[in-house]
């Protein structure tokens, strides 16, 4: 694109390839410490509290762990600033306890065995009842931070928990039932907001487009990432405090691990810690202006229709850049013990988000309500629940959250915004809601996947026991 129809500065291009360099770095770091610190954390933790099968405290530890975790996600920071006419702090707290309610919710469906999807269509459709009493402007950006909320801090860690919980049970339905946390956390923050839309009467508030840094040499490329770390140094140590505190918490009381488990997962923490660093300098300050430039070029080109299959081919290839995804993929896997390939997995996730990403373009080019898009998409989502595995759905709700990360809110957030500022568009109405839509259709495309593996599977078993060396288990077999 950058070679031909949206021509960049060099400087701004040399930032972008800086970005990316740092962006899979940084991505392996985070994706080898979720391994070693991250997921064993969540999963004793999960177990430890649930093998006390005190109720209060398994409440209690859930509503801690959302609420701390979630006001240190950095993409509901970015949120923040973008929301008009609610102060950021009230938006983040509000948010917060949103996840730690839905949190303990999700918990609580665990231990009492309440079927998943049945839960989600009843909250699903409390949500679009309460939509109707929020003003238009606001309802993207409310369904937006469903997505944010569940990064790349949130995900591993609440999927753990799942993990742990998961193993105290002895049932069959055990394994399946640890998915389905992420899809109820991110049902939390869009009613949290919603609530806040109605009590502030939010308006549209002024767009403060992204500043496009000007970058004459390298010197000045280098200074621009330098003094970028401080801010996300930061912002990590803070997302990663509460999590080693409720760690050494549990390891005081009731875990004593032994010292070469400890030691792996310090070192763990260490390689998430430098991982998020580096992935967010690099995806913020190299990827965030390039889209909201590239957005702007074609968002005012005669023939701005084009934005369309450009967003569906670079949706289609950002879900392999979101580290919560591989995370899920890894879960997935070793849940499934390989029944589920994750080929086949990240294709239907892929699907979903390029097909999300068009919608989101259509909507910025024709103006088209959200709600038009979202209540058929969600419906259809509904219905496939009672034709799916439950497995699947519980895979498919989470992939929601879990698709619309950081790559989503520094890229194709931008990338809408600067299409629709180009073409003239309202920017809080019509660009915001692009995290929403990504968060929707991966629940059909991976629902889908399951009906077609269930349908797979009833094959397989028709003609195993169908063929002519299909034995009973009772019948007798004499050998001469």
């Amino acid at each position: 694109m950058c070679f031909t129809i949206s021509p960049v500065p060099n400087g701004l291009l040399m930032g972008f390839v800086l970005g990316a360099f740092m962006l899979i770095l940084g991505m392996g770091l985070f994706t080898l410490g979720t391994d070693m610190a991250m997921t064993p954390i969540g999963t004793h933790v999960g177990s430890a509290v649930t093998r006390s099968r005190r109720v209060w405290l398994i409440v209690l530890v859930s509503l801690l762990v959302g609420v701390f975790i979630t006001i240190s996600e950095p993409d509901l920071q970015v949120l923040a600033e973008q929301v008009p006419g609610v102060p950021n702090m009230t938006l983040i707290i509000a948010v917060a306890a949103g996840v730690g309610v839905f949190l303990v919710l999700a918990m609580l469906r665990m231990l009492f065995r309440i079927r998943l999807s049945y839960l989600l269509i009843g909250l699903y459709l409390f949500v679009f009842l309460l939509a109707q009493f929020v003003p238009q402007e606001f309802l993207s950006v409310a369904f937006d931070s469903g997505g944010v909320t569940t990064g790349p801090m949130t995900v591993p860690f609440i999927m753990a928990l799942g993990v742990g919980v998961a193993a105290i049970r002895s049932d069959s339905n055990a394994e399946n039932d640890s998915f389905g946390l992420v899809a109820l956390c991110s049902v939390g923050p869009i009613i949290a907001v919603l609530v806040l839309g109605i009590l502030y009467s939010a308006g549209t508030g002024e767009y403060v487009p992204v500043a496009i840094p000007e970058i004459e040499n390298s010197k000045e490329l280098w200074e621009l990432f330098l003094s970028s770390f401080p801010k996300y140094i930061e912002e990590v140590a803070l997302a990663l405090c509460p999590i080693l505190l409720f760690f050494l918490l549990f390891q005081a009381v009731s875990l004593r691990l032994k010292r070469g488990e400890l030691i792996k997962i310090g070192v763990g923490l260490a390689y998430t810690y430098a991982g998020l660093v580096l992935f967010l300098t690099g995806v913020n300050v190299g990827f965030m202006p390039v889209g909201n430039y590239i957005g702007e070029l074609i968002g005012g080109m005669e023939h701005n229709w084009i934005i369309i299959p450009i967003g569906m081919v670079i949706g289609y290839f950002i879900v392999a850049a979101e580290p919560a995804v591989h995370v899920l993929n890894r879960q997935v896997l070793t849940i499934t013990a390989g029944a589920i390939p994750q080929k086949a997995l990240s294709t239907s996730l892929s699907i979903g988000v390029c097909l999300s990403v068009g919608l989101a373009m259509l909507r910025i080019i024709t103006g088209l309500p959200i709600l038009y898009l979202l209540v058929p998409g969600y419906l259809i989502a509904g219905i496939l629940t009672f034709f799916c595995p439950p497995l699947f759905t519980a895979i498919a709700f989470d992939s929601g959250g879990v698709a619309s990360g950081p790559m989503t809110a520094t890229f194709l957030l931008p990338l809408a915004m600067g299409a629709c500022s180009g073409a003239g568009g309202n920017v809080v109405a019509d660009a915001f809601g692009v995290v929403a839509m990504v968060a929707m259709t991966p629940l059909i495309t991976i629902q889908v996947l399951g009906v077609y593996y269930k349908h797979k599977s009833q094959g397989s078993v028709s003609e195993e026991e169908s063929g002519p060396a299909a034995l009973k288990d009772d019948e007798i077999i004499t050998f001469e």
